[in-house]
Parts: structure tokens; sequence; C-alpha cells
């Protein structure tokens, strides 16, 4: 079986990414079946290219190309010169040939995407215009429950507006990709579908929004044989006792969903998935942190996450 081929992208050139990537793949090691492609420039700080190297016989290459043309028990090493916002978008596209099987990626500030060119506002907007995709989901895996939202960054003025029967149900649907990507005691719990307003509009009381979606979203579930419960009450969805009860909460909107995770989780656990795109992406639930940048202070298991995640998922492709 050939080995399943992952690219590393390790983000702002002045943030933690390539520190928690290095101190990721010393903590990983090398994996059966596994090549990483590693994305990071030529200032690289040399300490961690040397941690790198207590566990990994590194080749260094220009671009990912010339990668691609060696094989064997190998961490290629792209030192380039490009910004890194191009490294993800060459990742992807080298996806969509196949010629890599997914990647994972360290955090990359909305500012550099600009700064190169790019009318992307983030990571999911590169992958989605790469592989020409109408409609991605934010997954993010914990170890105390999983979240998926139904919409991304939308203004909060602007939430209601984008609220529909086809947002949520399409919201359903990566939800459930991702219940089918837990283990098996986790698969047969219902996805717990939360609602817009406060008491979950108290039966058309407070919003109308639950009543003109959730009907609908019942019988959709059903017809594709998806476990689901829900609206549930947004400020009681989060109890530490009802954790266990959901494979997945979908969440109806950014903060909905990312407060109560990254509460539970913090900045250094977790990962994040791209759902709805037709290849494999996890990343980082953290940002560029450059107020530790150079200080050796960075957590690295939310990478540590994202890279398991990236394998694994790439070997339920097999």
């Amino acid at each position: 079986m050939s080995n399943k081929r992952i690219a590393l992208t390790t983000g702002d050139d002045d943030g933690i990414g390539f520190e928690v990537t290095a101190k990721a793949l010393h903590k990983i090691g090398p994996q059966k079946g596994v090549q990483f492609f590693l994305w990071r420039n030529d200032n690289a700080s040399a300490k961690y290219l040397k941690l790198i190297d207590q566990k990994f016989t590194r080749i260094t290459v220009d671009d990912l190309d010339e990668g691609l043309k060696i094989e064997g028990p190998y961490l290629v090493d792209i030192c380039s010169d490009l910004s890194p916002a191009h490294w993800v978008e060459i990742s992807a596209k080298a996806c969509m040939k196949k010629n890599l099987d997914g990647m994972a990626t360290a955090p990359l500030s909305k500012t550099l995407i600009k700064d190169s060119g790019f009318k992307d506002l983030g990571h999911t907007d590169i992958l989605k215009r790469v592989s020409k995709t109408k409609t991605a989901h934010m997954g993010f895996a914990g170890s105390e429950f999983n979240v998926v939202l139904a919409t991304g960054h939308l203004p909060v003025s602007q939430i209601t507006k984008h609220i529909s029967f086809s947002t949520v149900a399409e919201g359903l649907l990566s939800a459930d990709l991702l219940r089918r990507a837990l283990p098996k005691a986790q698969q047969s719990k219902p996805i717990g579908v939360l609602g817009l307003n406060p008491h979950a509009g108290e039966e058309g009381m407070i919003g109308k929004e639950e009543q003109m979606v959730f009907p609908n979203l019942i019988s959709f579930a059903k017809e594709k044989k998806i476990p689901v419960t829900g609206p549930l009450v947004p400020d009681a969805a989060f109890f530490k006792e009802n954790w266990k009860k959901f494979s997945v909460y979908l969440c109806l909107y950014h903060d909905q969903g990312l407060i109560p995770f990254k509460m539970v989780h913090g900045q250094d656990s977790g990962v994040h998935i791209t759902l709805g795109i037709p290849f494999i992406r996890t990343s980082v639930d953290h940002g560029t942190a450059k107020d530790i940048f150079g200080k050796n202070k960075a957590n690295p298991n939310s990478m540590i996450d994202a890279i398991r995640w990236a394998i694994n998922l790439t070997r339920q492709q097999a």
C-alpha cells in the first residue's frame, strides 16, 4: 500500500506555527505508511529543525513538485520563499489532483492572506475556492464534545438572514460526516441541534426561526437516517451532564459553538476539521499567538491532534 502523503503548512513567519509543528512532529514521530511534506521558510528556527531531526530523516527541497518525486521513509522539508497563504493554495491543488492525501495547517492570519493578494478571508475560503465547493463547514473535535457550525464568519446582524431550513440541513449533513468519523461508541449517539433564540424560541414566543426550520429538519434527518435531537435550549445545551449525550453539537452561528468549545478545551487542545470539501484538511484550534513567538512557550497539543486526525481520516479513505 502506498504512503499517505500529508502536507503540513506552518503559517505566519512570525507566529507559533513552525514551533508547534516541530514539537508535534517530535512527539508523534514517523508513522507507518505516512509521508509528511513540511512547508516552512528559510528563517525557520534551527533549534526546531534539530528537534524534527531527532525523529525524522529530512530531505530539503525548494517546492512541492520536487518533493513529490521523493519516495521512502523521509520527511520532505519544503523551504519556500512563497507566502504561507500560497503554501495552503498549492497543497489544496495537490490534494485535488490526488498528489497529496490531506493537509494539516498551522494558524494563518487574515492579514497575511490579504497581503498575499488573495481575496479569501481565511483557510476555509481558500479551500472552497480551490475545490470549487459552494458550502463547507467548520467542525471542531475535542476530548469532551464535538461541534459543527451551520454558518461561518457572519456579522451578528446578518445571522438571522442566513438561518433557513436549507442552511441548517447542509450543516446537519456535515455534522453527520464528523459523527461517522468518530469511534463507534460515539457514532450511535444523536446530533444535538441548537435553537437560535433564548429558550429555543419558547414555541414561537421568542422568535419564529425554530418553528420555520425544525419540523422539516427532523423529517429530513429521518429520510437521511441521521440520528438527531433538537432544538436544544442554547444556554443549557453545554451543561457538563449533556456532553456525552450527543455525538456532535450542530450550532447555528460561530460564537454559539466556539465560545463553549474553547472555554472547555482551552486554546491548546482540540482540532478544526473542514467538512464538505473533497479532501482531508485539519487545523489547530488557535491563532498565531505572535506575542509568544520565539519564546518557546507554545503548546503543541492542538497541532498534535490535527496531525493525528489527518492521519486517521486519510486512512479511513483507503
